[in-house]
Parts: C-alpha cells; sequence; structure tokens
C-alpha cells in the first residue's frame, strides 16, 4: 500500500504541522489500514513533496499509526518513504529520547524501495538479531538460538525478534506453532 502524505496538507501547503491535525491523519490512516491484507505487507508512508513535517504532527500521526498496527498484530508494516533531511531530523528527535526506530527507504515511481534504512537506535541486542534475520533471510528463534549462541536461552531470541516485529522492522510469518521471521525490505543499512 502507497499512502502519499502531501494530501494531508492544508490547501497547496507542503507542510504537515500540528497535533490536532496528526490525531485527524491518524485517524484516516487507520481508516485506510482497516481491511487487512492476507499476506504481509509495506505500508508506504510516502513524504514525497512534504517540505515540514513537525514533531507534534508525526508523534500522532506516524508514530501512533505505527504503534496501532502493530498492537493489533496486522499484515502491515508501515516503512518511512522519501522523507527529507528535514522530515527525518523531527522524526529523530522523537525516536532518541524513547530508544524507538522506524524503517526508512525511498521509494521511485513504480513504488520500488531503495536505499533502505533504520532510523533511531535500537538496542545492540535487537541489533544483533536484526542483522542475523538480514543475513539468513529468513529465520526462527530456535535456528538463531542453535546457530548464534550468544548465552542466551531461546526465549531470549523469541522474545527480540518479537520486539523488532512489533516495531515493524521485521516480518513475522506464523506455520503452525512455530513463528518465522524475515526482514521486510532488503538491503536495509
Amino acid at each position: 500500500m502507497h499512502i502519499l502524505m502531501k494530501k494531508f496538507g492544508q490547501g497547496d501547503s507542503h507542510v504537515l504541522a500540528g497535533a490536532l491535525s496528526g490525531r485527524k491523519v491518524h485517524a484516516e490512516l487507520v481508516e485506510l489500514t482497516a481491511r487487512e491484507p492476507g499476506e504481509p505487507q509495506p505500508v508506504f508512508l510516502d513524504f514525497d513533496g512534504v517540505d515540514v513535517a513537525t514533531a507534534s504532527f508525526l508523534r500522532e500521526s506516524i508514530l501512533n499509526f505505527r504503534d496501532t498496527v502493530r498492537s493489533r498484530r496486522s499484515n502491515y508494516y508501515p516503512v518511512i518513504a522519501n522523507a527529507s533531511e528535514l522530515v527525518a531530523d523531527e522524526l529523530n528527535v522523537l525516536l532518541a529520547p524513547r530508544r524507538d526506530v522506524l524503517m526508512l527507504c525511498s521509494l521511485d515511481k513504480n513504488e520500488k524501495p531503495s536505499k533502505a534504512r533504520l532510523l533511531g537506535d535500537l538496542d545492540p541486542k535487537q541489533h544483533v538479531t536484526f542483522e542475523l534475520v538480514k543475513k539468513r533471510g529468513e529465520t526462527t528463534a530456535a535456528e538463531l538460538h542453535a546457530h548464534h549462541g550468544d548465552g542466551a536461552v531461546q526465549n531470549a531470541w523469541n522474545n527480540r525478534l518479537a520486539a523488532l516485529a512489533g516495531l515493524g522492522l521485521i516480518v513475522e510469518l506464523s506455520q503452525g506453532r512455530t513463528k518465522r521471521y524475515r526482514p521486510l525490505l532488503n538491503g536495509v543499512a
């Protein structure tokens, strides 16, 4: 799914500002994603053409939307696309104190993502787990425990993987009682 964020600006403005406006956009984003897809898929929140987005707008719209869809264990995984440096800086202002992370990328006209990267600061153990999922392509907690033992019990691997899926950084796939995990986007730096 691809959502062009500049359509939420007031009039011809390329500025997204204010907590109240952010709450309204959050409600619209939730409504747009109310119908669940059968398979996991990214929701590209495309900031192309947005000059400025304030921290209050981003907190109330983007971060709350990510938290809403991930808390309902949705098949939607929000990704910030084509964010300018100013928008990324505002997002980072929000993420840093929370030790939170978002996935960012560039998105071309064919909706093909590139230059995927994380914005924010992952916990060191989660960062190692994220890198292992990227390296393996798809994995389970049992496989990570067996092949990359860092002294952690399998339940610790489960918790790390679940936390990364909760942040929307990796995709969780259920196969019976087993949960498999794969990267949301390839090429994440």
